[in-house]
C-alpha cells in the first residue's frame, strides 16, 4: 500500500525535485552574472525572481508537461501513465472531471487554511491590546487570509465546479484545450508554496492589495506574494480562454445559446472578464517587481513615480474580479433554485442580459475604491453614477431568482437551503454596498469594518454559500455517492446563523470608526468585538461538520442514482460518476433545460448505456 502511495505521488515528487533544481540553477546564475558585473551586493530579490521562473518551468515539466505534451515538440510519442481511482488526482491528467476535483479539493483546503488564519485574527481582536500575537504577525496573517480567500473566491466555482460540470452541461466530451486545462491547475500548487514561504522569507504586510509605497520597501516576502499572484493570474487567463472556446465550439447538436443552462452562461460571463482584465493585475504587480529588482520607478514617488497609478491599474482588474467571483455563484444558485422549485427559470433571457450587462459595466466602476485616495474630485460623480448603474443588471438577476421561487414546489434539501442563504446574504451585501458607492457616506466608512462586513456579505455570504450549494448539488454526480442529508442541514443552519451573528455587528463597528487591518481598537468597542470573535469561533466549527460529511460520504456513503434530483440538464442523464468521454454518443438537444411543468417537454435525448438510467432528459419531474 505504501509503495502504491509513493508511486501515485511520484509526479508531485518529480515536479518538486525539478522545481528545486531549476530554482537553484536560475538563482545561482543570476548571482553569478551579478558578481561578474561587479555588483556590490548579491541581488537577492532578483535571484529569487529568476530562480522562480526557471523553477516553475522545472515543476511543470516534472509533474507531467514533459511526458504529456513537450515530448511531442521533439517528435517523441507522449508517455501517459494509466492510473485509476484516487491516484489520478495526483497526476497531470486531461480529463476535465478529474481536473475539476483537483481544483475543488485544493481550494477547499486553502479555504479552511485561510479560515484558520481568520480565527487566529479574531482571537487577537477579542480584547483590546495585544493578546496572542504582535501587530506585525497580525498584519501578515491578515494579508495571507485576504489573498488566499480572494484566490478561493476567484477559482473554486469556475475552476472546480465549472471544470467538472460545464462540458457535461453542454454535451461535450471534454474542454476545448485539455492540456491547457491541466496546465492551468498545475500552476496553482506553486502559488500556495510561495505564500507559505513568506513565513520564512520575510513576511509581507500590505494586505491583498499590495499598495505602494509600502509594497516597494517592505520585506522580501512581498516578492514571493507578487510572483504568486502573477502565476495565479496566468492560470486564470488560461482557464477563461478555455471556457469561452469550449462553450463557443463544443456544444452538442441543438444546444443553441438560448438553451444553455444558466450556470454555463455565468461561467461564460466570468471567463470573459477573467480573460480581458487579469493582465492588468499582473502588470501592476510586475511593475512593483521591476521597481524592487531592476531599479525602475513606476511607483517610487521620490524618483518621479506615481503611487496612485498603481491603484488605478490594480482596481481596473480587482473590481471586475468581484464579478469573476460572484457571477458563477449566481449561476450555481439559479441552477439549484430552478431545479428544486420545479419551475422554469423566471426571465431566463433577462438573466443572461444581466450577466452580460455586468460584464460590460464592471470595467467602468473601479474608481469608487479611490474616493479617499486623492484622485481628481471631478471623477467622483461619474464613478458614483456608474457604480449605481451596475445595480440594475444585478437587480434583474436577483429578481429573477425571487420570481423562480414564487409559487414553486420548493424541495428544501441541503443545496436548496444554501441557495436560499445565498439570496439572503447577497441582499444584505447589495444594500450595504450602496453606502460604499456613494461619495458622502464612503468618506466616513472607508477603511472601516463596515467595508469588511459588506465585502464578506458579498463574497463569503454570496459566493461561498453558492459554492456549498454547488458542492452538495453535484456531490452525487462527482463521487457516485450521496452525502448525509442530516449533517448537510446541520452544516447549513449552523453556518448560516453564526455567519450572520459574526458579520452583522461589523457594520456597527464600522459606523463607530473601527479601522480594518489594524490589530487594536479603542477599549469601548471591546464588548462587540468579543461577541464577533466568539461567533467567529462557532462559525469556524461549522466547517468541521462539512468536512466530516464529505469525507465519510465519499468513502462509505450510499450509492447515488444517476439522477437523484430528477433534474433535466444533461449531466444528470449519464452515470454517477460520469464515464470517460461523458456520453456514449453526442446528445441531441431538443428543448430548454428548465421547462418544468410543460407537457411533453424534452431537453435532450441521450443514448442509453447498460449502466445508465437513461431516457430523455425531460423525464423524472418530482
Amino acid at each position: 500500500m505504501k509503495r502504491d502511495s509513493v508511486a501515485a505521488l511520484m509526479p508531485v515528487f518529480k515536479g518538486l525535485g525539478f522545481g528545486a533544481a531549476g530554482f537553484l540553477l536560475g538563482g545561482g546564475a543570476t548571482v553569478g552574472v551579478a558578481t561578474l558585473l561587479g555588483r556590490p551586493a548579491w541581488p537577492v530579490e532578483a535571484a529569487i525572481v529568476i530562480g522562480y521562473l526557471v523553477g516553475l518551468a522545472g515543476w511543470l515539466l516534472g509533474v507531467g508537461v514533459w511526458d504529456y505534451w513537450a515530448r511531442g515538440w521533439f517528435g517523441l510519442p507522449p508517455r501517459k501513465a494509466e492510473v485509476h481511482g484516487w491516484r489520478r488526482y495526483f497526476h497531470f491528467t486531461t480529463d476535465h472531471k478529474v481536473i475539476g476535483v483537483q481544483y475543488l479539493v485544493t481550494f477547499v483546503v486553502l479555504f479552511l487554511l485561510a479560515g484558520f488564519f481568520a480565527i487566529l485574527m479574531r482571537i487577537e481582536l477579542a480584547y483590546p491590546g495585544q493578546t496572542i500575537m504582535t501587530a506585525a504577525r497580525f498584519t501578515h496573517l491578515m494579508s495571507m487570509h485576504g489573498i488566499i480567500m480572494i484566490a478561493v473566491a476567484v477559482a473554486t466555482i469556475i475552476g472546480g465546479l465549472g471544470n467538472f460540470a460545464v462540458p457535461l452541461l453542454i454535451g461535450a466530451e471534454d474542454m476545448a484545450f485539455p492540456r491547457i486545462n491541466a496546465l492551468s491547475y498545475w500552476l496553482v500548487p506553486p502559488v500556495a508554496l510561495l505564500l507559505v514561504a513568506t513565513f520564512f522569507a520575510g513576511e509581507f504586510d500590505t494586505g491583498w492589495t499590495a499598495y505602494p509605497p509600502l509594497s516597494e520597501v517592505n520585506a522580501t516576502g512581498q516578492v514571493l506574494f507578487n510572483l504568486a499572484v502573477i502565476t495565479f493570474g496566468f492560470s486564470s487567463i488560461l482557464g477563461g480562454l478555455n471556457f469561452l472556446v469550449t462553450v463557443a465550439r463544443l456544444r452538442a447538436p441543438g444546444m443553441t445559446w438560448g438553451r444553455l443552462p444558466i450556470f454555463v452562461w455565468s461561467v461564460v460571463a466570468a471567463s470573459a472578464i477573467s480573460l480581458t482584465a487579469t493582465q492588468f493585475l499582473a502588470a501592476a504587480l510586475l511593475m512593483i517587481l521591476l521597481d524592487r529588482t531592476a531599479g525602475m520607478a513606476f511607483f517610487a514617488a521620490a524618483r518621479g513615480g506615481a503611487p496612485l497609478l498603481y491603484q488605478h491599474v490594480f482596481w481596473f482588474y480587482s473590481h471586475p474580479a468581484v464579478y469573476i467571483m460572484i457571477l458563477p455563484g449566481f449561476g450555481v444558485a439559479l441552477e439549484v433554485l430552478t431545479h428544486f422549485s420545479r419551475k422554469p427559470l423566471y426571465a431566463y433571457r433577462w438573466v443572461v442580459a444581466g450577466f452580460l450587462g455586468i460584464v460590460a459595466l464592471s470595467f467602468i466602476v473601479w474608481a469608487h475604491h479611490l474616493y479617499t485616495s486623492g484622485m481628481a474630485e471631478y471623477l467622483h460623480g461619474p464613478f458614483m453614477a456608474t457604480t449605481e448603474l451596475i445595480s440594475i443588471p444585478t437587480g434583474l438577476i436577483f429578481l429573477a431568482a425571487l420570481g423562480t421561487l414564487w409559487m414553486g414546489k420548493l424541495w428544501l434539501r441541503t443545496p436548496m437551503l444554501f441557495a436560499l442563504g445565498f439570496l439572503f446574504n447577497f441582499l444584505i451585501g447589495g444594500i450595504t454596498g450602496i453606502f460604499n458607492a456613494d461619495v458622502p457616506t464612503d468618506l466616513h466608512l472607508q477603511d472601516t469594518y463596515f467595508v469588511v462586513g459588506h465585502f464578506h456579505y458579498t463574497i463569503m455570504g454570496g459566493m461561498i454559500f453558492a459554492l456549498f450549494a454547488g458542492i452538495y448539488y453535484w456531490f452525487p454526480k462527482i463521487t457516485g455517492r450521496m452525502y448525509n442529508e442530516t449533517l448537510g442541514r446541520l452544516h447549513f443552519w449552523w453556518m448560516f446563523v453564526t455567519y450572520n451573528t459574526t458579520f452583522i455587528p461589523m457594520f456597527w463597528l464600522g459606523i463607530f470608526g473601527m479601522n480594518r487591518r489594524i490589530a487594536d481598537y479603542p477599549p469601548e468597542l471591546g464588548r462587540v468585538n468579543l461577541h464577533v470573535s466568539a461567533s467567529a469561533l462557532l462559525l469556524g466549527a461549522s466547517f468541521l461538520v462539512f468536512v466530516i460529511n464529505m469525507v465519510r460520504s465519499w468513502a462509505r456513503g450510499p450509492r447515488a442514482a444517476s439522477n437523484p434530483w430528477h433534474a433535466r440538464t444533461l449531466e444528470w442523464q449519464v452515470p454517477s460518476p460520469p464515464p470517460e468521454g461523458n456520453f456514449p454518443a453526442p446528445p441531441q438537444v431538443a428543448g430548454h433545460p428548465y421547462d418544468y411543468g410543460v407537457p411533453g417537454a424534452v431537453h435532450a435525448v441521450v443514448a442509453v448505456t447498460g449502466a445508465a438510467q437513461g431516457g430523455p432528459s425531460g423525464e423524472g419531474e418530482r
